[in-house]
């Protein structure tokens, strides 16, 4: 008699990768009828998407609620228990409600789904089960394709909760690009984080108004240096008669004119056509910008090339932008 060798811990890790993967896969292939509606259910409310769930698949919804509130569709989760208790009146007959059951039978979504019932609230479902109580009840049937759990005893749940996570991304990502979601209303959610970073403006870092350092192009020296001085940007922003930036005066150009600087105007000291940003680049682009040229401060201008601003590199670090 051959005695079965026992398998190493990263074998059950590949293993249950693998057929959660395989899972996922299936599901993709076998993607529930109803899905495309779903989504334009949620176009067309005009309250909130309300998601509730028990035990692992209220964990998940609470995940799935997260995201799409994320993602510019407003949401929130009420628990199963709790909505029996009061946070129904959470629920308006603008919203749209999304009950997550793996078995379709849990008990403690009965009532909420009776109040969807009851005030024509659009459900959602979804389930393993499509014969369930739950998916009998629901406007929409998210069904999950039926495959085993991945735990050695076939009863944790596992496969069943992955499932349901990456088809309620597959739905907030859905309702995302519907909406047209843009990068800048992500930042306007995630205004902390590497995420939250690597997608501000220019404009969110800039100095501006009193903080500028902008003299007129006939402006003495003497009065520029006066400027750079009191602004610390260690530049001057040169503009014309009409505001518009025409050059910028450094302490390189300080250095190269030492000799006849005090008998010079603005404009006679100036580096012509100065390099600048507008106020809508992303600051990581600045910074790269900063970076190639190997200089420190950055005009930003309007679309009239007009200085409205300055950026130093040590906002953007002080930012978090690398």
């Amino acid at each position: 008699m051959t005695s079965k060798t026992p398998q190493t811990a990263n074998d059950v890790a590949r293993k249950v990768l693998k057929k959660e993967a395989e899972a996922v896969a299936q599901m993709a292939d076998e993607l529930p009828e109803d899905f495309e509606r779903a989504v334009e259910c949620v176009m067309g409310i005009n309250g909130r998407v309300v998601v509730s769930g028990v035990g692992k698949s209220g964990h998940i919804g609470r995940k799935i609620a997260a995201t799409l509130a994320s993602t510019g569709t407003p949401s929130y989760f009420v628990h199963g228990a709790e909505a029996s208790h009061g946070d129904l009146g959470m629920v308006t007959r603008h919203d749209a409600c999304v009950l997550i059951s793996n078995s379709g039978e849990t008990a403690e979504l009965r009532d909420i789904t009776l109040y969807t019932r009851r005030f024509n609230i659009p459900l959602i479902a979804i389930s393993s089960n499509p014969d369930s109580t739950l998916m009998k009840a629901a406007d929409f049937q998210l069904a999950l394709p039926k495959i085993p759990e991945v735990c050695s005893i076939g009863k944790a749940p596992t496969t069943s909760t992955t499932l349901t996570l990456a088809l309620g991304d597959a739905l907030s990502v859905a309702i995302m690009e519907a909406r047209g979601f843009s990068s800048d209303e992500f930042h306007t959610f995630h205004p902390g984080g590497k995420l939250g970073t690597q997608l501000m403006r220019v404009a969110d870092l800039m100095h501006s108004n009193e903080e500028l350092p902008t003299v007129t192009a006939s402006m003495p020296m003497s009065d520029v240096l006066l400027t750079m001085t009191s602004k610390g940007f260690g530049v001057a922003l040169v503009t014309d008669d009409a505001g518009r930036l025409i050059g910028t005066v450094t302490d390189g150009d300080l250095r190269r004119n030492m000799d006849v600087l005090m008998g010079k105007t603005a404009s006679e000291i100036a580096s012509p056509s100065p390099l600048s940003v507008e106020e809508d680049t992303l600051a990581a682009q600045a910074l790269a910008l900063l970076n190639e040229r190997k200089v420190t401060t950055l005009p930003v201008t309007n679309d009239a090339g007009q200085p409205v601003g300055i950026l130093h590199i040590h906002d953007l670090l002080r930012a978090g932008i690398a």
